[in-house]
């Protein structure tokens, strides 16, 4: 089918590459030129796993560019609306590039298409989509809005589109639903799955994926839901974890037990120092705006967002009662995105943790493997960054994990003992197994868990010792 995918960021780009791998013939429209430029000549403006292989593989081909959408809309059956719903200072979804879309694309209404809301929006959006096209000029006849959230997880987008737990289709007729069903039937019939050059299947990954069609409502509620509950899981084992904490009990022997319960699950019972990005943080402000809306105080909302930013100070203050003071400090961090996979810094609780250090006088060493060129916009004075894991470790007072890079779970801990000044590690993701940390000479403080203490000989003594 021809799509036209209106936005080139994140959802944007995503969904657009993975249009055309299914066989589509995609254009990528975006009002920013520089963008355009960008992507025709093969540049990537995110880290995502696959993202760059697609791209490549389809630019030029199935994958067009364009600034003009009016022309996009007159030659798609179906426009695909991705485009940035910012909070607002009050919490709401700020809709107005929405509406600035749906305004533009019903001058090119010229035949039936379908308009897509795949920007995760608040109820009643697609109504308001609807009344904006019909308002500026289009037929009623000529055009459907469906509502289409989207499930992504950056660092495995791809993989998630591809290989969705489940599609969710909003639509008011089934004219609208037959479009939808045509869009997704490479995934929904297994053809897809059988090509040699399909993405390759995560282990847990049950294909061909359900497709579940709803009434738009429906649909708008289940992203913000979804997410809404997501973030209550991660809050809730973060408030598990400060009770472990109190009564010296392990959290991931805890998980273990709690997410054994088919009613429950394992995933998502995680404890750290929160969540952030770009989607949870604002999405839960938004559910918790709309359901005021409408009248209902969803207080538990506002716990599990009140939760959220407590983790975050309580690891601070982890680290503060294992130095002593700050002022003076030098710290290694390891990791600067929200979490593993991708160069996402929006609303990252380790962005957010450097930035306190710094406040409280540490000289911050940082590395992450994707996110240092967007953090060197935010993180200005006082923070040197590195080459990788190990020179930010060197003549370290202690060593931080903040993001659950894979790399940051497989460290030549011998090689990390040499380094530091002090062999203190506080990991606020819980990579390793305190008494591994213990063999390997370090005092090893984590969420949920008992600290688990060593002599802490400053690496140069140490040294001397070796060569008595």
């Amino acid at each position: 089918m021809r799509i036209a995918v209106v936005g080139s960021g994140y959802v944007g780009l995503v969904t657009g590459a993975c249009f055309a791998d299914l066989g589509h013939e995609v254009v990528l429209v975006d009002n920013d030129e520089k963008k355009l430029t960008a992507l025709r000549d093969g540049e990537v403006p995110i880290h995502e796993k696959f993202l760059q292989e697609l791209l490549t593989r389809h630019r030029g081909k199935r994958i067009q560019f364009s600034g003009d959408l009016q022309a996009a809309t007159r030659a798609s059956e179906a426009v695909f609306i991705a485009v940035g719903t910012p909070p607002t200072e009050s919490g709401d979804a700020d809709l107005s590039y929405v509406e600035s879309v749906a305004r533009e694309i019903s001058g090119g209404v010229e035949g039936y298409k379908v308009v897509v809301e795949k920007s995760t929006v608040p109820v009643y959006t697609s109504q308001w989509i609807r009344t904006i096209i019909l308002r500026n000029g289009a037929a009623p006849s000529q055009f459907d809005v469906a509502s289409n959230p989207e499930f992504l997880r950056e660092g495995t987008a791809v993989t998630d589109f591809m290989y969705p737990d489940r599609i969710v289709v909003g639509v008011e007729n089934e004219r609208a639903a037959e479009v939808m069903r045509q869009i997704y039937g490479p995934l929904t019939s297994g053809w897809y799955y059988g090509r040699t050059e399909a993405i390759p299947r995560p282990e847990a990954a049950k294909t061909p994926p359900r497709l579940i069609v709803t009434s738009t409502k429906s649909a708008e509620l289940i992203k913000h839901a979804s997410n809404a509950f997501l973030a209550m899981k991660i809050s809730f084992i973060n408030a598990v974890a400060s009770i472990c904490e109190s009564v010296g009990a392990n959290v991931q022997q805890v998980c273990d037990g709690v997410g054994t319960d088919s009613r429950i699950g394992p995933r998502f019972l995680n404890p750290g120092i929160g969540y952030g990005g770009s989607c949870f943080p604002k999405d839960l402000m938004a559910f918790r705006a709309v359901a005021k809306e409408n009248g209902y105080d969803f207080r538990l909302l506002e716990e599990v967002h009140r939760i959220n930013e407590e983790q975050r100070h309580r690891f601070l203050r982890k680290v503060r009662s294992v130095l002593w003071t700050f002022r003076g400090k030098r710290l290694a961090v390891l990791g600067l995105a929200f979490k593993g996979g991708t160069d996402d810094i929006r609303e990252s609780p380790a962005l957010l943790l450097v930035q306190e250090l710094l406040r409280e006088g540490c000289h911050v060493c940082a590395y992450d493997p994707a996110a240092m060129e967007r953090a060197k916009e935010v993180l200005t004075a006082g923070v040197e960054f590195a080459s990788d894991a190990y020179a930010a470790a060197k003549g370290a007072d202690a060593v931080l994990i903040l993001t659950e890079w894979e790399e940051f779970a497989a460290l030549d801990l011998e090689r990390l003992r040499a380094l530091v000044k002090y062999p203190i590690v506080l990991d606020g993701r819980n990579l390793y197994d305190p008494a591994v940390m213990v063999e390997h000479g370090f005092s090893y403080y984590s969420v949920g868990r008992p600290a688990a203490l060593t002599e802490e000989v400053p690496a140069a003594v140490l040294k001397k010792k070796e060569r008595a």
